[in-house]
């Protein structure tokens, strides 16, 4: 028992190495990504498409409907308690800060990662990244840099979306709960905006948009022959991510409050 144990920790440790050797890659090749072909940046402009654009109105209406919900019940809660004004640090804190990207990362996961890696080791099975590799063309500029770049990106407005909808959708929902209550809403909620929420808000969307990529890149590389490991790669892409999200939250959470 203990044997495999350590069997199995070992294993997983020895790829270490490689997986930042992987990274270190896709962060050399992203910095001379403008200098690639026009191929690459059509791959770019789908994964845009795809990840940003078609799921934009998901997050619009999710974050408008979560930031009127949140108005509603945490202001009359608030003022129960003599704490109206209030409301607009909340909204702030949860919405721009801890939900935002949070939630718009779960939702690229959901959608992306599971497309990316099966699409990859679907390539893989079908031999088309040997055919890349014979014709001189590299996979890490031409097939994930433009998926790194597109998730990373998406994540980063998709998040700046989900704020500005959930911060400043409750500004019409108030004209029909309190009027009273909506009067000086949107220069309270500007004065509640600290440097260090916009700044953790923005830095969260981008190592979050960097996990996903990188990790469903990474699984989708890792199918070997047979094609029954491609669904069970782009499986494990979406829980990975999910773990890697979760965990730098909680670690820029913790540096952001030092």
């Amino acid at each position: 028992m203990i044997s495999k144990i350590g069997a199995s920790v070992i294993s997983y440790f020895s790829s270490v190495p490689y997986v930042l050797g992987y990274i270190g890659r896709i962060m050399q090749s992203s910095i001379n990504f403008i200098k690639k072909v026009k191929a690459a940046k059509k791959v770019l402009i789908m994964q845009l498409l795809f990840t940003f654009i078609e799921a934009l109105p998901i997050v619009v209406v999710f974050s408008a409907a979560l930031g009127s919900a949140l108005y509603i019940f945490g202001y009359t809660f608030l003022l129960s308690i003599g704490q109206g004004s209030l409301i607009y640090s909340l909204l702030t804190l949860i919405v721009m800060r801890e939900l935002g990207p949070l939630v718009v990362a779960f939702i690229v996961t959901a959608r992306s990662a599971t497309a990316i890696a099966t699409e990859l080791g679907g390539m893989v099975t079908s031999h088309q990244i040997e055919s890349f590799v014979s014709c001189g063309i590299d996979p890490i500029d031409y097939l994930v840099v433009p998926r790194f770049l597109g998730v990373t990106f998406s994540v980063f407005f998709l998040n700046l979306y989900f704020s500005f909808c959930g911060l400043f959708g409750p500004a019409l929902i108030s004209q029909f709960v309190n009027s009273v209550a909506s009067f000086g809403y949107l220069s309270n909620l500007l004065k509640s905006i600290s440097l260090v929420t916009l700044m953790t808000s923005v830095i969260k969307s981008l190592v979050f948009g960097m996990i996903i990529s990188i990790t469903s890149t990474y699984y989708g590389f890792n199918v070997e022959r047979a094609s029954t490991e491609v669904p069970v790669a782009g499986i494990q892409a979406v829980s990975k991510s999910f773990v890697g999200i979760i965990i730098a939250d909680v670690v820029i959470i913790v540096l952001s409050s030092l």
